[in-house]
């Protein structure tokens, strides 16, 4: 029996989650037609198939066109299962001992379509922290788990994102023109980590790095954030290599 012959074999229920998977592993929105080059189904049937999905809010079609890309559904799903109890558990052990090595409060945040969410925590011991509760939103352009999202996209579509974003000004130092933006871009790309100095909230700096899947694909971003006075631009890179290190060991245990 040939892949094509199996595949058409498939019941209805594990195609849809093939597409999910396909869309999913996608760095960026993929086609109908894209998908079914690994699937091999009948037009009428993968197109079917995709408005299934679309109708149920797993996936979503991207503006202006006919590509698809994960929905609300589907990534309440993925965060469900980055939440489950075992999984959590480890994460949070590996979180507190990055956090420990840098002494400041550090996060697990991914991307929603309302910004980065913040997905897990562990607190600074210092009496002066910075609260931002588990659950909160915040802008991409201006943080850096934000930025750090930005840069894990190919660049033309980060390029067409941050055109598209409202640069909305936070504090003084806010990026707010889009090609500064991009130039920012491309720089944490090259660097590997990104920060942000003072342009999210005024006395406030973090640094993130992206924790990517065993395939590659951008899952979250691991960022520490705290006072300027204690996370000063000098401590920049060795916090990056701490938290680098953390991301590594997510991407092994849990990815």
């Amino acid at each position: 029996m040939t892949g094509e012959e199996s595949e058409k074999r498939v019941p209805t229920n594990l195609r849809l989650l093939r597409i999910m998977e396909i869309v999913s592993a996608a760095r960026q929105p993929v086609s109908p037609t894209e998908i079914n080059r690994k699937l091999g189904l009948p037009k009428p049937s993968i197109h079917r198939l995709c408005q299934t999905l679309l109708d149920e809010g797993y996936l979503a079609r991207e503006p202006g066109s006919r590509r698809l890309r994960p929905a609300r559904r589907l990534r309440d799903v993925a965060a469900g299962i980055l939440n489950a109890s075992d999984i959590h558990i480890a994460r949070n052990q590996i979180m507190q001992a990055v956090a420990g090595e840098i002494g400041e409060t550090v996060n697990f945040v991914v991307p929603e379509a309302e910004g980065m969410r913040y997905l897990d925590r562990v607190e600074t011991a210092w009496p002066l922290r910075i609260q931002l509760p588990i659950g909160t939103h915040v802008p991409f352009h201006c943080t850096a788990s934000g930025k750090c999202f930005l840069s894990s996209m190919p660049q033309a579509s980060a390029r067409k994102m941050a055109g598209a974003l409202s640069l909305s000004r936070q504090t003084g130092s806010t990026i707010t023109e889009p090609e500064r933006l991009i130039a920012e871009i491309d720089t944490i790309r090259a660097r590997g980590f990104s920060t942000d100095s003072q342009e999210f909230m005024d006395e406030m700096n973090a640094v993130a790095v992206p924790v990517v899947s065993q395939g590659g694909r951008f899952v979250g971003a691991l960022a520490a954030h705290g006072p300027m006075s204690r996370l000063s631009p000098d401590r920049f890179e060795a916090a990056a290599r701490t938290l680098q290190s953390g991301a590594d060991q997510l991407k092994e245990s849990l990815f």
